[in-house]
């Protein structure tokens, strides 16, 4: 018998979903952020995947995670701690009970809550006879029996059954927050619309899900999120990398330019090269290379016949790629490079998110090698800049880094798609055939910029590669002072970017008592707590950085603006270090974390406070 239900309206709420790897908890992370998107809510999402490809079943090492936080309002981080977690063992439980609010409805499948489990998980204790969920709102759900007995008539084998256990608890949560089942059930028939037993199951797992929460007593109340109040156009939900792929895409058709990415596979960074391996339709041409090095010089081959040249990579990858990107400078070729940062140093973390490559790609290269260096700041803001770093390019003539990271690459956000026609232009520099006045190295004046002449063109004959040129005319020359021309003209071109790059923002007074500065994905957590605390009255603004090399023109005049300064980066000081030697006659307090985590905004208004209570 169906219940009456008390719905809670709520503004906001946080979800983290647990299990191993293959529980298929970042499925329905997916599926619940999609949802939520669909009927308006805006959200962050941060996947937490494990390291070890296969790491044991039902340990701490092996918990894959996924956290979505939804609201009514403006949301801008996944969530400090979870209103509700899903916990498919106990592992998953260990390992992120200490991430939960007090009062938090926790969901067991309680037929993995056993002596084997608990072994496996390091427990000494049961963890439900011990106290440590008092306070909690725990439902012991036996999903996995269920789950199985939903599909019995499906002639589908068990260890198939227990892979869709995740659309049970999926279920649940239609349920608990008033979902409607039929967007469930569209996710599900175009996951498996070419295995349609499999959508059947699935799709009856889902209902039983359901249907299991609507009859349990224990459960009297849901809970409802309403749309979020955001201007009218069209959304999507898309994650950072997905974002990266399409600011390429879109950057190659505005400039005529055709794309050509080179990479070589590495996490985070992966998703790059697959998403943009389909898009021949577009005209994209992608080269999955032996090693790293391979990636950039194909992209720098590219990039000298005439195409949008690009890599993708993460820390290690850049380190590898340091002679070839050099070699991109001193050539003078448009070649982006893509670094989604993840945890180092060496192999490090790979499925963890740093900021910890800011001094490599400002300065990782033999030679005095300058590069354009730009940083996303939100999943979204990936298009944006992936954008832009090949408008940087191709206009300047040099090498451009982009930094991503981890969280940004994997997370999502709810993205309004831009009407082309609305994006900036992206002249490239090109030369038409039998300019008897081109020479190789003769230069823009404003810019200082080469132009740019593809191989085959009728006149214009010439050679470039990695021994230094003479000034205008690109003969090999060894001559010191004509060196010297050389490499200050190279500096000069990139400190002239400044020229074409918007002006730093601060959010809040550009005078008053503490400023605080960060730089591309620790944008969400600064601002939340940042702007709750204006809320307090507190004198307190942000100045987050997009365009670190060259830094924007107004960056010495927006400094001085305040009595304090703090620098807070997921590294031990890589930006404060970098605006110490620019700007040197101001002090910068610092704040750091290095556990392949993002900031918590409860930290971060800890800090600021204390900063503030001390002025």
């Amino acid at each position: 018998m169906k219940k009456d239900k008390k719905v809670i309206e709520l503004d906001e709420v946080v979800v983290k979903f647990a299990g191993d790897s293959g529980d298929g908890m970042q499925l329905t992370g997916s599926q619940f952020s999609d949802t939520s998107a669909f009927i308006g809510n805006d959200l962050s999402t941060f996947p937490d995947f494990p390291s070890e490809i296969r790491a044991p079943q039902g340990t701490i090492a092996g918990v894959s995670g996924f956290q979505v936080h939804i609201g009514h309002k403006e949301i801008q981080t996944p969530g400090d701690q979870a209103d509700v977690l899903v916990a498919m063992n106990p592992a998953a439980l260990k390992a992120n009970l200490r991430w939960l609010k007090k009062g938090a409805t926790i969901i067991l499948d309680i037929d993995n809550f056993d002596n084997k489990h608990y072994k496996k998980a390091g427990y000494i204790e049961d963890p439900l006879h011990d106290d440590s969920l008092e306070g909690y709102n725990v439902l012991k759900a036996p999903i996995t029996n269920l789950t199985r007995s939903t599909v019995k008539d499906f002639e589908i084998d068990t260890r198939t059954a227990d892979k869709m256990r995740n659309q049970f608890v999926a279920g649940i949560l239609y349920w608990l927050f008033n979902r409607d089942l039929k967007i469930g059930e569209t996710f599900l028939k175009e996951k498996f619309r070419k295995k349609p037993e499999l959508k059947n199951a699935n799709i009856a797992v889902l209902h039983s899900g359901y249907n299991y929460a609507e009859t349990l007593e224990a459960m009297t109340a849901t809970f409802l999120v309403n749309p979020a109040e955001k201007q009218k156009g069209l959304f999507r939900n898309i994650t950072g990398n997905t974002a990266t792929s399409w600011g390429l895409l879109a950057a190659a058709e505005k400039s005529g330019r055709k794309l050509f990415l080179g990479s070589y596979p590495i996490t985070p960074a992966s998703e790059i090269l697959q998403e943009l391996a389909k898009m021949k339709h577009l005209d994209a041409i992608t080269f999955q290379a032996e090693d790293e090095i391979a990636g950039i010089c194909s992209a720098i081959g590219a990039s000298f016949a005439g195409r949008l040249g690009v890599t993708s990579t993460s820390g290690p990858g850049l380190a590898l790629k340091g002679e070839g990107i050099g070699l991109a400078v001193i050539t003078e070729l448009p070649v982006v490079i893509i670094d989604v940062q993840r945890g180092g140093p060496s192999t490090g973390l790979p499925t963890k998110t740093e900021q910890t490559d800011l001094l490599q790609a400002l300065y990782g290269r033999n030679g005095e090698s300058p590069c354009a260096v730009l940083a996303a700041s939100t999943p979204a803001s990936c298009f944006d800049f992936a954008y832009m770093a090949a408008k940087i390019a191709i206009e300047h003539m040099t090498p451009v880094i982009l930094l991503t990271d981890g969280y940004l690459a994997n997370g999502s956000e709810l993205w309004p798609i831009p009407n082309t026609e609305d994006l900036p232009e992206i002249v490239p520099p090109l030369v038409k055939d039998n300019d008897i006045y081109y020479l190789p190295y003769d230069r823009d004046p404003e810019k200082l910029a080469r132009r740019w002449a593809v191989p085959g063109q009728e006149g214009l004959r010439h050679r470039i590669g990695g021994l230094e040129k003479a000034d205008v005319t690109g003969e090999v020359s060894h001559d010191p002072m004509n060196h010297e021309i050389m490499v200050l003209t190279r500096a000069e071109k990139i400190e002239r970017i400044a020229n074409k790059i918007p002006e730093q923002e601060v959010i809040g007074s550009k005078r008053g008592e503490l400023l605080v500065i960060g730089w591309g994905g620790t944008y969400g957590a600064l601002y939340t707590a940042v702007t709750e605390l204006q809320k307090e009255g507190k004198s307190i603004s942000l100045a987050q950085f997009n365009y670190i090399n060259p830094l924007p023109r107004n960056t010495k005049e927006i400094l001085k603006g305040y009595k304090k300064r703090i620098v807070c980066e997921l590294n031990l000081g890589q930006f404060s270090t970098y605006l110490r030697s620019k700007h040197p006659q101001f002090d910068y307090l610092q704040y750091n974390k290095v556990q392949g985590l993002p900031f918590m905004v409860s930290e971060l208004k800890m800090k600021f406070n204390e900063i503030l209570e001390e002025i």
